[in-house]
């Protein structure tokens, strides 16, 4: 029996009743269509007449929520397991051991743990053969190691940091599935002790700088990655977020200046504990290692010998992921969110323009160009559907206050304290930025507020894009900009849709947003993306304990949305304890991959394999139409 098999005979008689359910208002798809910016704008909103039920793009029925420890699909897909952790990337690679005894050299030949966002890199000229980028953000110690607790010894921390970082994994569809191809000479690991190079206004600066490193310009690893950006050149931009988590320090009574305790340094690590066997992440000895990570890192997945590069003009900050677009002129647009409560949404653009002919003219693209970051203003007060206008601070050195007297030397300086940098142009304080993506449709931008349960405390004030105060549902904002040119400085925003629980809440701000129903509820919107024709998949990282504020909704799921009328409809519910994230399409659409993170997360999984005692291991699904269409359609 399949992965779909086993759960769906039961859910399928209640999948079919919903076909008949109750859509949302054409009243209401008009307040969550496309909007007007005042005089910003000039598109045009869409008819009240046009009905949620009517949508074009999305081809399936909403699916209920479920707790079971598999898949859940709509009748006619299918799932299979394309590669979990701790597979072996090469034949003579050791295999997944589930006592935990593998040992960190293991661990390096092996698919990394906790995969997450991920992009998808066909050959020229063959839509068969493509290589994989997929993120590992981290890894569960209870799984890891046979202990199941914190590291003991510096071998455990190696072993964990062999878990992290990024796989690229070659894959063939044969006949019509994709399948992992072991032995690929594309295989490779890039880990948390891999030396990457530093490069853009931040290399060699004296922050950067250790003992072991004295020239600042060659760091050991990346981890923590979260999602991802594909270039249009060709190349994989990696995201380190939770970072800080990884420091802690021997001295209990040691003090932070203002930008370590910006970024979250304290002297016990986080759930991590690798500082006190590995004296690199020791803060009392070595305090710029921090300032070494938390960057973007470019990596080309077609030549496996190249070295990855740590790109410093984007940035420094919890990096959730990096939405690639294009100005009119031409130039690069980086879109990125900083995964944390109350900061902030940033813009980089490139100096040179992008040359579609030759890749490698833009080898050094993102090492040159400006930062910017948001301050939207408080909007309509529409309390359904907010919406607003915006504009892009530029993070320049000697403008808008950033100069000696707030405390920076130099533009490296404003980059590797970008959080600080932000506050001194009074950039508006987020719930949660997480992934940003790009529409391709209409070049619409989305990005998702996850949650803040601490809005409204702290110097949060509520109002604009983050409406709710103790917000624990989310919502996901959209910007357009001024003459759809990603380069203006101006834009105009709305909410495309506020999270919510209207079956516990209803009647108030909880309940969310009027594209919110029992049917289609979720909670802490976190993966995005977007597929050829437009329609817009959302993937949850939220509570699933499937009660109080979150009843009903069950375990973390991937939905899907048509932007134009505002419809929102469940795809896919995930096994017990996960996250669902990362998420590609094959180019012909037909297949579609998506991460299931963390299975397990606390006990209660043994997915994929479903074995007596088994382990429950982090994986990347294909998801296809028995009939052999394109996915959602």
């Amino acid at each position: 029996m399949s992965l779909l098999e086993e759960n769906q005979a039961t859910d399928l008689e209640t999948m079919v009743g919903l076909s008949r359910r109750r859509f949302i208002s054409a009243g209401a798809l008009c307040g969550a269509a496309m909007f007007l910016g005042g005089n910003l704008l000039s598109r045009s909103v869409l008819a009240a007449s046009v009905s949620a039920a009517n949508s074009n793009l999305l081809g399936f029925a909403s699916i209920p929520a479920a707790t079971h420890d598999t898949l859940t699909l709509p009748p006619g897909y299918r799932a299979s397991v394309l590669i979990s952790w701790g597979q072996p990337l090469h034949a003579q690679g050791p295999a997944f051991d589930p006592s935990g005894n593998g040992s960190a050299e293991h661990q390096e030949l092996q698919f990394g743990d906790n995969n997450d966002g991920m992009s998808l890199f066909p050959f020229p000229g063959d839509d068969n053969r493509a290589l994989m980028a997929i993120n590992n953000e981290y890894t569960n110690y209870r799984y890891l190691y046979p202990h199941g607790g914190m590291p003991q010894s510096a071998a455990d921390v190696h072993k964990a940091q062999a878990c992290e970082g990024v796989s690229v994994i070659e894959v063939q569809r044969k006949g019509d599935q994709w399948q992992f191809v072991q032995g690929s000479p594309y295989n490779r690991r890039i880990h948390g002790n891999t030396p990457i190079r530093v490069a853009g206004p931040a290399a060699s600066h004296a922050l950067l700088k250790t003992s072991a490193d004295p020239k600042g310009q060659t760091v050991l690893g990346t981890f923590q990655n979260c999602a991802n950006g594909k270039t249009p050149w060709g190349t994989y931009l990696t995201c380190e977020e939770n970072f800080t988590d990884c420091f802690g320090s021997s001295d209990p009574q040691q003090t932070f200046d203002a930008a370590q305790k910006r970024y979250g340094a304290v002297a016990t690590s986080k759930e991590i504990n690798w500082h006190p066997h590995d004296p690199r992440f020791d803060l009392a000895h070595n305090p710029n290692e921090l300032n070494r990570h938390g960057w973007v890192v470019e990596i080309d997945p077609f030549d496996p010998t190249s070295t990855p590069v740590k790109r410093t003009a984007l940035g420094r900050f919890k990096h959730e992921n990096a939405a690639l677009a294009e100005t009119h002129d031409g130039r690069a647009v980086v879109y990125m969110g900083d995964d944390e409560r109350g900061e902030f949404i940033y813009k980089f653009i490139s100096r040179d323009r992008i040359n579609h002919t030759d890749a490698k003219a833009n080898r050094d693209l993102l090492d040159h160009g400006t930062l910017y970051v948001a301050r939207f203003d408080a909007g309509d007060n529409n309390p359904d559907h907010p919406k607003g206008q915006g504009q892009w601070i530029e993070l320049t050195h000697g403008q808008h206050g950033i100069d000696a007297s707030a405390g920076f030397a130099d533009q490296a300086q404003v980059l590797i304290q970008a959080r600080l940098a932000a506050s001194v142009v009074g950039a508006t304080r987020m719930d949660r930025p997480e992934w940003i993506v790009v529409s391709p449709t209409d070049g619409q931008v989305y990005c998702t507020l996850t949650n803040n349960a601490k809005r409204g405390e702290d110097g949060q004030p509520v109002g604009g894009p983050n409406p709710r105060e103790k917000n624990v549902y989310g919502q996901i904002l959209r910007w357009r900009t001024e003459g759809d040119d990603h380069g203006a400085d101006t834009f105009g925003w709305d909410l495309f849709v506020v999270a919510g629980n209207p079956a516990v809440h209803a009647g108030t701000a909880k309940a969310g947003s009027s594209n919110i129903n029992p049917q289609n509820m979720f909670n802490s919107p976190d993966g995005l993306g977007f597929d050829d024709a437009g329609r817009l998949w959302i993937l949850s990282d939220g509570d699933y304990s499937n009660a109080g504020d979150f009843a009903g909704m069950g375990n973390n799921q991937m939905l899907c949305a048509d932007p134009a009328t505002g419809e929102i409809r469940r795809f896919m519910v995930g096994p017990v304890g996960c996250e669902v994230t990362g998420i590609s399409f094959s180019p012909d659409q037909k297949t579609l991959f998506v991460g299931i993170q963390h299975p397990g997360e606390n006990g209660g999984s043994t997915f994929p394999e479903h074995l007596p005692n088994g382990k429950p291991r982090s994986s990347v699904m294909a998801i296809s139409r028995i009939d052999g269409g394109i996915v959602g359609a």
